[in-house]
């Protein structure tokens, strides 16, 4: 027995330690940590005859990926293939606009969990319409991958990006099912998802574009139309949005919780309804709004604490503003935004406060052009011989009260601001000082 005891305790030992060493092995690396965690659900399997009946005919498009050696170029012939696809090696596919894969409907088409791959002119179409598997046409899992030209439709998400970084996504078409605009799935969507290029993509009738704890991203000259959110950054530092076009969505560029970034030199119109916004700000900081042409959208830009890091600021320079509801709206009195050269024409208010202002110093305005402005320029100079000071009368009543906004602009409002400005029953509120505004407008790009 003396001698089993020491015998016994190594064995206990020598499992300890194998067990250690396998629990080590198997633990996964968190996001941006260097490595990829498996973020994904599981993704259910399904049996070609719960697939539509279009597909059964087709050849498997997963047969030609695992025939193709890593690294190779697999350029397979014209026509249509069933999915799902799941490539796990470098490759290059092209499709040269002529090769169509089709998931039936069920599931995600296509799953990109490898680093270099290349996916060129191909047409995914069909995935399955579950949330809670995020069937998608495209899933992209690894690094340094590029997608061009490719057509999705069909589909509840279109591209998904999770822990993905220095790929480049150009010149895609991606359009959601035709589902009510709350239930489709996002057009785009990154998620821990750093330092990517998209351009000149096109997504359309989709929900959103969102950017979820991704930074430095470049979203430029994209075409965003008929959705909720053409982006909406959470928690993304640093992203640059340039040179986009975004019609007829609820919302055009959202910051939340974000620092630094850029939005340069996008046309965003007709961002209409009750949360209808072109540029929105909600506790973000350090950010520049520049050359933008906002234009009959509900509010131009809208800012809730913002900015919100202390001595930080918000840069809204260059941009004009047109034919708005409001044209911007702050729902806080934080101050550390710099209105310098922009154009407020035609909008029904200029700007506005979410409550009482008690702020108009907080802010910094000079340069703007106002086409209410009522002085001179006598010495030809360009700026106002006089201030330009934006004071609020009857409008303190739907500033103050929401529910009195349906009533801006009507007969019966009109009538009360004149006499308010005739004889003020009260103390207006100062919301602006310009102490520079321009007295011809500038020349703008005709960006729309």
């Amino acid at each position: 027995m003396a001698v089993l005891r020491p015998l016994a305790g190594l064995l206990l030992a020598t499992a300890l330690l194998s067990v250690i060493t396998v629990g080590k092995s198997e633990q996964q690396v968190p996001a941006g940590m260097g490595a990829r965690a498996d973020v994904d659900r599981p993704k259910p399997q399904y049996m070609l005859h719960e697939r539509a009946p279009r597909v059964h005919g087709l050849k498997p498009f997963q047969e030609l990926v695992d025939k193709a050696p890593a690294g190779s170029v697999l350029r397979p012939p014209p026509g249509a293939y069933a999915g799902p696809v799941s490539i796990d090696k470098p490759l290059t596919i092209e499709g040269g606009g002529q090769v169509t894969i089709d998931a039936g409907d069920k599931g995600t088409v296509m799953v990109v969990n490898a680093d270099h791959t290349t996916l060129r002119g191909l047409h995914l179409t069909g995935s399955g319409d579950s949330h809670d598997t995020d069937d998608s046409c495209l899933d992209v899992r690894g690094n340094h991958n590029t997608l061009e030209n490719l057509k999705l439709d069909n589909c509840l998400f279109g591209i998904d990006l999770k822990q993905t970084n220095h790929s480049v996504l150009r010149g895609n078409s991606v359009r959601s099912k035709d589902r009510e605009l709350g239930v489709r799935g996002d057009g785009l969507r990154l998620w821990y998802s750093h330092d990517n290029l998209i351009e000149q993509n096109e997504i359309i009738d989709s929900r959103d574009m969102v950017a979820w704890y991704s930074h430095r991203n470049t979203f430029r000259n994209n075409l965003g139309k008929r959705s909720r959110y053409s982006i909406h950054f959470m928690f993304a530092n640093e992203n640059i949005v340039e040179g986009n076009r975004f019609y007829d969505n609820a919302v055009g560029v959202y910051f939340m919780y974000t620092e630094g970034g850029a939005a340069r030199n996008n046309v965003i119109s007709h961002a209409t309804g009750a949360a209808g916004m072109g540029i929105g700000f909600k506790e973000s900081s350090g950010t520049i709004v520049e050359g933008n042409e906002i234009v009959y959208c509900a509010i131009g830009i809208g800012s809730d604490l913002s900015p919100f890091q202390p001595d930080s600021t918000v840069e809204i320079r260059h941009n004009r503003f047109a034919f708005n509801g409001i044209g911007i709206l702050f729902n806080s009195e934080v101050g550390g935004n710099r209105m310098v050269d922009n154009i407020f024409e035609g909008n029904l208010t200029q700007v506005a406060y979410g409550g009482r202002s008690g702020s108009a110093a907080k802010n910094f305005w000079e340069g703007n052009f106002w086409d209410d402005y009522l002085g001179f320029d006598r010495n030809k100079d360009g700026i106002g011989d006089q201030k330009h000071e934006l004071m609020a009368y009857a409008d303190q009543i739907w500033m103050e009260m929401p529910v009195a906004r349906f009533f801006r602009s009507s007969p019966v409002m009109e009538l009360l601001d004149f006499l308010e400005r005739l004889a003020p029953f009260s103390a207006p509120d100062q919301i602006l000082v310009d102490e520079k505004p321009r007295f011809a407008k500038p020349v703008q790009g005709g960006m729309s």
